[in-house]
Parts: structure tokens; sequence; C-alpha cells
């Protein structure tokens, strides 16, 4: 039996109609699926689903390159699709010995590249030496003007990302004249807002019940950054060989364990050739023991972190759109610290700020967690992704 043709003519048309509904979803979903496989290759996880998505990945071309500076020029390193013409994107790492060859910037920067960024990687000098610095907020304002003229094309502006304390550096220097307007948005992961505030917290003063207990890694960054008010200044120099060696080992742990090993054995055997209090200080150190740092450092949080240009909530804000992304159980720099640069940025003028806090990370590494969690992470990173590279 033959169809009538108005009969025809019907079918043809919702046939058409569904193929302009599934061009349209698919789209609208587009987004959420690069964003998914790029997500799936930074974490490595599920391989089978990440086999399934339809997104392929470009070769990269890597090259070293000096990023100018007043304080001098960086070492840093540039990832570009070979095949096609990235946006820029300066990311710049947090408080780590390794410079640009450390191997999960490598990793992360060669995976962004291959999802077509062009991927500038600037490990800060000081951040290298486990120090917080005000020089660093000139570096990556700096920076930042350096790769717009350099990569920025016509625009003349890159997108910006900081990891852990150089977010919060980061997110200083772009409240500065005319750095905003070099910017197409900045990415801050597991930032801080107010440094005294997380010095404290560290330190375990006046930190609400709800947050996890201080990982010592932070505890002893700010010990170095205490020397000059907790021991004489003869015991100085070698107490602090000995910490920045404890930091060199805790760096290396988790891509070159057995350096780490002679590392944290080096830092043993400096405890024994201290005087006190230093030698004191160094067995807390290599002990691992938070609560006799704490004891110590406390009194001075505000004394050593308290320079306005160290912290974005005491600076002012950037009118660029921002994104942060910090993990519900950071044990550096608490999640609170996110909800404060939301509520700083907002009460700034900043109309554009977009915020999540997810299980999904630690600090700054990937964690397991649910699907409604995985979804919420897709969708913000399809948003950040698309603002930080337009």
């Amino acid at each position: 039996m033959t169809a009538m043709p108005g009969r025809r003519s019907r079918a043809a048309k919702v046939i058409a109609l569904g193929g302009v509904l599934l061009a349209i979803a698919a789209w609208i979903a587009w987004p959420l699926v690069t964003s998914a496989a790029l997500l799936l290759d930074l974490t490595g996880t599920s391989p089978a689903v990440r086999s399934w998505l339809p997104v392929g990945r470009h070769q990269v071309v890597m090259e070293s390159v000096d990023a100018a500076t007043r304080h001098g020029a960086i070492a840093a390193r540039r990832y570009r699709p070979a095949s096609a013409s990235g946006p820029p994107i300066l990311i710049f790492p947090g408080i780590h010995g390794g410079g640009v060859d450390e191997p999960r910037l490598v990793a992360m920067a060669t995976k962004l590249a291959a999802a077509g960024g062009d991927i500038v990687t600037v490990p800060l000098p000081d951040l290298r030496a486990y120090l917080i610095t005000e020089r660093s907020v000139d570096m990556i304002e700096d920076a930042i003007a350096w790769a717009s003229s350099a990569y920025g094309g016509r625009s003349r502006r890159v997108g910006v990302v900081g990891v852990s304390f150089a977010g919060g550096l980061a997110l200083v220097a772009a409240g500065r004249p005319g750095v905003a307007d070099r910017m197409h948005a900045l990415f801050a992961l597991g930032a801080h807002a107010d440094l005294p505030r997380v010095l404290a917290y560290l330190c375990g003063a006046g930190a609400p019940a709800s947050l996890p207990p201080p990982h010592d890694y932070g505890v002893v960054l700010m010990l170095r950054a205490s020397l000059g008010v907790v021991v004489a200044e003869e015991q100085r120099a070698a107490l602090d060989r000995a910490i920045v060696t404890f930091l060199d080992a805790s760096s290396f742990d988790a891509t070159d364990r057995p350096r780490a090993q002679r590392l944290f054995a080096d830092a043993r055997a400096a405890e024994a050739t201290l005087p006190e209090p230093a030698r004191t200080l160094m067995r807390a150190v290599n002990s691992r023991d938070v609560p006799a740092l704490a004891r110590v450092l406390a009194p001075y949080a505000e004394q050593i972190g308290g320079a306005p240009s160290l912290s974005p909530a005491r600076s002012p804000a950037t009118q660029a759109p921002v994104f942060l992304l910090h993990g519900d159980r950071d044990s550096v720099i608490p999640a609170d610290e996110a909800d404060a640069l939301a509520a700083y940025l907002r009460a700034g003028g900043n109309a554009h700020v977009d915020v999540l806090r997810t299980p999904l990370i630690t600090h700054a590494d990937a964690a397991p967690a649910g699907a409604a969690d995985t979804w919420r992470l897709i969708r913000f990173w399809a948003r950040m992704w698309k603002e930080i590279t337009e």
C-alpha cells in the first residue's frame, strides 16, 4: 500500500524537524562533550569513557621561551597545537620546587594544548623557592603584558590561570591598572583571598571545625617565612637550608619517590647538626608535628603575610571575568577562601564571577566523587574554557 502524498509530506517535515532539533541539541551539548573529554584527559580517569567521546587531540609543538619582567626574564615554556591557531593561555603554577620540566605541569600543559590552547607555563622564581612575595605579583603583571603582546594577536589579550597561592597573587596583579584589559578571563584553582587568614588556619587559629586539619606542607612554608622572628640570626641560614631540603623532598614525593626519600633523609640528618631552638623546630618539621609548629607560628600570621599586595581581598578587585574552582577538603588553602574571593570581587564591582566548590579535587589534585558533582564540574569547565579562550 502506497502512502498518500500528504502523509509523505508530513513525514518528511517531521524528519526534517527532528534533524534540526538533533543538530541544535548537538550544538548545545558539544561544549559539554569537549569539556568532559578534556577533564578526562587531565585526570587520566575513565579511559574507556574517553574513547567513546568524539573529540580529537592536536599534535603539540613545545618550545622554550623567556617571559620578560622588570625583575628579569623567567624561564617559561610554550605548548601550541601544531595544526591550529590556539587561544593564548598563561599558566602560573603554585609553590613547587620544580620548574618548566616538572612532570605534572608538563602533562597538564600538553593536554590543554592538545585540546586547542596555546599554553605558556611560567613557574615564578620565588614560588619555586617556597616564598610568597610581592615581587611575584610584579612578575605576573609583567608576564601578562609580555604574553599579550607576543601571542595575543589582534585582541592583545590572553587567558590567565593561577594555581594555589599563584592564583591569589594573579588576582592581585589582575586588579592593577590596565591588566584586566589584557585578559580574556582569569581562572584560579585553589586560590587564597586573605593570606594572614590562611596562615592562621594553617596554625589552627580560629578555623571552623568544618574545615579539614591543615596540611604539614603549608605550616612548613609558614615556618620558612617566619625565620626572622622565631630563631636568632646566627641560626637562620642552617635552619633555612634544612627546611628547603624538606620542602624539596615534599615537592618531588609524587613524581620521583627515590629522590624524595634521599632528600627526606638529608633533612633528618641536618636536624642533628642544628643548635637549639632550631633543632626542635626542625624535629617538628621532620616528624610533621603541625600542632608544635603552629604554637610557635600562630602569633606571626599578620606580621608575615599582611602586606596588601599579597592578598586579593586587601587589593583592588579586577574587573576581568573570574572563575574560581576550589576543593571542598583543601587542607592547604581552605575552601572558604573561594567564597571570600567571590564576595570580595562582587563587592568590588565585578559582575563576572563564577565559583564552584567541589569534592572532585583536593588542593590541586583530582579526587573521586559522584555523578552530580561531576556534571557540575563539566558545566563549570565548559563556561570557563569558553570565556578564557575567546
